[in-house]
Parts: structure tokens; sequence; C-alpha cells
């Protein structure tokens, strides 16, 4: 950040720079606030790139003064980033790279609408393992993946009941599985954990809407999707 903040202020000092940093390791954050660069306590975060426990004196030297703004993103809205960025990029960037598209998805920079914005995609550099625990928790964020315990009849045909109302919602069942064992002393009730391909978010709530509608009981009652 320093190093573009003091080639781009010299070459065009109206543009604006905006930092971007993970809130888990807001040490640039803290070290504005303090004036000076101060350790901070880090916490664990898939923007590794960006996890350090105190800015560097020369570093803030040069962007301190440069800056104009810094902004935090939370996990999810890094990883919904990266997601974006594969899907719609075809880009695999890693935590720290897609901190910028993070921070203008958040809705945090308004004042970037309808303006020319330059995202700066530093690094490709994470594990394929780690980057499908990335993709599939920004599913879940996203609303494109669900996953709840639904109580049904332990009769023949209660769990194809259940699976019909899945289909019919729109959703794909990913994963089921069907517990008799634990699901408490009612000995004419099953319990099935599922877990399910949705549409978006709205797409959640319509299916747990027919699953209420239908007298089917969720655990726990899940909140509606913003």
């Amino acid at each position: 950040m320093a190093g573009v903040a003091l080639a781009v202020k010299r070459v065009m000092p109206q543009v604006k720079i905006i930092g971007v940093e993970p809130e888990r390791a807001a040490g640039f954050t803290a070290a504005r606030a303090a004036g000076h660069p101060v350790k901070i306590a880090l916490q664990p975060t898939i923007a590794d790139g960006l996890a350090v426990g105190r800015v560097g004196e020369l570093a803030y030297s040069i962007a301190s003064s440069r800056v104009d703004r810094v902004v935090t993103v939370s996990e999810e809205e890094l990883a919904l980033a990266m997601l974006r960025l594969v899907e719609l990029e075809k880009s695999v960037v890693e935590g720290a790279g897609a901190a910028p598209l993070a921070a203008c998805m958040s809705g945090k920079l308004p004042e970037l609408d309808g303006k020319a914005t330059v995202l700066v995609l530093s690094g490709g550099n994470v594990d394929p393992l780690i980057l499908s625990r990335v993709i599939e928790k920004a599913l879940v964020s996203d609303g494109r993946l669900c996953r709840f315990t639904a109580v049904v009849s332990d009769r023949p045909g209660g769990l194809a009941e259940l699976a019909q109302l899945i289909a019919s919602s729109g959703a794909s069942i990913q994963e089921i599985a069907h517990d008799r064992t634990f699901s408490g002393p009612d000995l004419t009730s099953a319990h099935v954990l599922c877990i399910v391909e949705t549409a978006d978010g709205q797409q959640v709530y319509d299916l747990y809407a027919a699953l209420a509608a239908a007298g089917v009981e969720v655990l726990p009652v899940p909140e509606r999707r913003k």
C-alpha cells in the first residue's frame, strides 16, 4: 500500500487511495488511531498476507500521509470476494488480494459508486484445500448452501415426503443423514440432517417457509437471511 500510494500520488495526487485490512488484523487502523505503529493482538484470518502484528515504521511513514481512508472487512466478506473472483473473473486470488473487492462489496465505500475504481488483486498464493473450504463458507454466506435438521415421521414415506418438499421448492439435496438413535424419546419420529444447495438467501427462506407450512419442524428454527 505504501509503494502504490507513493507512486500514484506522485503522478496523480487527486487520486484517492483507500486501504483495506481484515478486522482480525487491523494493524494500520490501530496505527492511524495511535499516530504511530503499535502492536496489536492478531486473530486467525484468511487474509494471512495482511496478518502482521505491527505495521513497519517505514511503510507507515510513507503511507500515513498518502492514504485517504482505511476500512476493515470481515472473514465472511473476504471469503465472498474470493468466490466472486473465481466465479466472475475466473481468477484465483488469495484472501489478502481479495480484500479490496471485499470492501467494495461490503457497502462501506458508497462514495465509489459510478467512479473509476482500481482494485489491486495482489497474490494468488492460496492452498487448494484452503480455497475449497473458503468457497464452501462463502456459499453459506451467499445463501447458496444451507444446513438444517428436520423432524419427520419415522413411518414409511416420511423421508420421501421431506425430499419432495425440498425438491418442490427448487432446492437440491447435497447430503442427507437419517437419525433415529439420537432423535429423542418419540419413537414415531426421526431427525434428518440436510445439506441443501439453493439459488440465494430468498430461496433458503422460501424453503423454510414451505417446510413450516407442511408441518415439518426444523431444529433450530432458522432466522431469515437478509
